[in-house]
Order: structure tokens, then sequence, then C-alpha cells
């Protein structure tokens, strides 16, 4: 891969505050702070062949794009091209197009041949242009913890416990599960334990203690209720007084048990751990 163009390099994790500050800025619902910012750069996640860069312009961060290989599908050639945005002050000036072609110069040579992006609606003629074609919409919603309702009991036979309560190896199976059938652009059926311990379990943002997950007894009623372990799960990331609901599922023969409802209300108990 040759260099890219001047004033696009590639990320240092000495440029982690900077993303953040930049991020927060365009993408303000993303949580994800500066420890974990610089560990992503610094240790990227293996075997997709993650790089990021950064527009540089007179010292200061303005600009950002991640590209890696999709590790977590059995789809051959599928790549993504990761929250490229641009400071409001500093658009129009082919900055954006600059990060963009880095990221496609990264992804060429490991054989990708379909590119996923994302893109806020004023950046869809940008995208348009560069050739993607719109899909899926994403929407995102904010939540204040003091209007959060008290949790509903859980299921017979289902405890709910602190994600602190449990093991990786707890969790794996059951994250693993209630991905397969994810609504998505490929299918989730690929995440092997490596990938989801650097994404998922080690991730310096994850809070063990707001985390939730549904465990089965194997005393509830009915044969599907008959499992024991992790059956649900609600992933909590934060950075101070911030938090982000990561990832919420059920393994798909618990589905309609009405567990998705008990492990995200436990957020009413984040009040009191400030």
């Amino acid at each position: 891969m040759s260099d890219p163009p001047a004033p696009v390099r590639v990320a240092r994790p000495d440029d982690a505050p900077d993303v953040v500050a930049l991020r927060a800025l365009v993408h303000p619902y993303i949580v994800r702070g500066v420890a974990s910012t610089r560990k992503m750069i610094a240790e990227p996640s293996p075997g997709e062949h993650w790089t990021a860069f950064v527009a540089d312009v007179d010292r200061a961060v303005v600009g950002w794009v991640s590209a890696y290989r999709e590790g977590r599908t059995s789809t051959d050639g599928f790549g993504c091209v990761s929250l490229l945005h641009v400071h409001p002050d500093h658009r129009g000036r082919g900055l954006g197009s600059a990060l963009l072609t880095a990221a496609l110069d990264h992804l060429a040579p490991l054989g990708i041949r379909r590119v996923r992006a994302w893109a806020l609606d004023e950046a869809l003629p940008f995208a348009r242009r560069h050739g993607f074609t719109p899909g899926r919409e994403l929407r995102y919603s904010a939540l204040e913890l003091r209007s959060v309702p008290p949790p509903p009991p859980a299921a017979p036979g289902v405890r709910l416990l602190p994600l602190a309560d449990v093991g990786p190896d707890e969790l794996y199976p059951a994250v693993r599960a209630a991905a397969v059938d994810e609504p998505g652009d490929v299918p989730v059926d690929a995440m092997s334990y490596q990938s989801f311990r650097y994404e998922i379990w080690d991730n310096l943002g994850l809070d063990r203690q707001a985390s939730t997950v549904a465990v089965a007894d194997g005393k509830g009623a009915g044969e599907e209720a008959a499992d024991e372990g992790v059956v649900a799960f609600s992933l909590v990331k934060r950075d101070g007084d911030r938090m982000w609901s990561d990832y919420t599922g059920t393994v798909p023969g618990h589905r309609g048990r009405g567990l998705a409802r008990p492990v995200t209300s436990q957020w009413s108990c984040l009040r009191e751990l400030g």
C-alpha cells in the first residue's frame, strides 16, 4: 500500500484525545473514551487487517476513517470503511475524499470486493458520488436514566446477574448464538473467540457491573427453558458519566420469554453506580 497523500496519514496512538474530541463533535451519541481509542489504534483487532487514517491540518486532527476486513462473517471479500468524518470547519476541501481513498487503497490488496460504510444524512450525496448505494437506516436514541422504570421480575428459572459474576467462556456462546440472525448486510456467523475477547470482553469501556446477563438454571417451565447458562444479555460501555448500550441479545431458543426487557431495565440501577 502506498502512503496516503498529505495531509492524510496513518493514525497514531497519541492521536486518541483529538480523535475522541472530533468524534464527540460529529457523532455525539458514540461512547468510546480516550483509553479505549488509544488501545484500538495501538493494538488493532487481530485477523481483520484493521487500520485508521487521520486528516492532519496544522497539527490538529480534523478527519478520521478506519478500514478493515469484516472478520465476523463467513462471506468472503467483505470489508468496512467505518466512521469517515471530517470537522465541519474543514469540509469541502477534499479531505473526505482523501480519507476514503486511503481506506479503499488499504482494503484493495486484501481481496475485498464489497465494502460497507456508514453515513450521516448530510453525507449521503458524498457517498453516492463515490459509488455507494444507500441501504438500511440506523437510528440512535438517548435516555435519561432517572426516567427508567424499575426492572420487571425475571422469567421463571432465570436469574439476573451483573456481567462481573460470569466469565468470558460463559458469555461467548450466548453472544455467538444471538448474533447469527442479527439483521445486517452479511450474516454475523463467524465470530471467533479471539474476536469476542478483543471486541467485547477485553474492551476497556465495558462496564461489567452495569452490564447484565440472564442465566437459566434449567428448572424453568417448558422444553425451551431446559438449557442452562447465559441465555440473554445487555452489554454496556461507559466513558465517565456517559454510557452506550453496546449489544442486547437473546439466544434464539429463549426468545419470546420476555428476557430482553429485564436485562435492559437493569439500567435503572445505574443511578446508584454514579
